[in-house]
């Protein structure tokens, strides 16, 4: 089980950076959007700190998420990210939940076998 965890955990980082480092470098492709999805992304693209800021979260939180001695608090610095990954699925792109509700579970997995080490922040 110890292994497969250090597997999810690295690949769930890794794609954290990758995302982060393609808002800064912009090499994947972009898919075709229209409508309302096309609007909400332009919106979002006019707000010029905005994706720079993301784009560090997702940076530090994937590389944090990765290593195990600072798992859990990747996982916390990565949480409202992926919250706001499933949101806006959930919304746009519900083929997108394919790969963003497991992702959140994972994340929540993480903090949830973490709790110890959050206990003394909200006590």
């Amino acid at each position: 089980m110890k292994i497969v965890k250090l597997i999810l955990c690295v690949l769930f980082g890794l794609m954290f950076m990758n995302a982060g480092l393609d808002k800064f470098f912009h090499y994947m492709p972009v898919p075709k959007m229209e409508g309302e999805i096309l609007a909400v992304g332009m919106a979002i693209g006019t707000i010029k700190w905005l994706l720079p800021l993301v784009a560090t979260i997702e940076l530090l939180g994937g590389l944090l998420f990765a290593i195990p001695k600072t798992r859990a608090l990747g996982a916390i610095v990565i949480l409202p990210v992926m919250v706001g990954i499933v949101l806006h699925n959930a919304t746009y792109m519900p083929e997108g939940l394919a790969i963003a509700g497991p992702m959140l579970l994972i994340n929540l997995w993480i903090i949830f076998d973490n709790w110890g080490k959050y206990k003394p922040m909200v006590s």
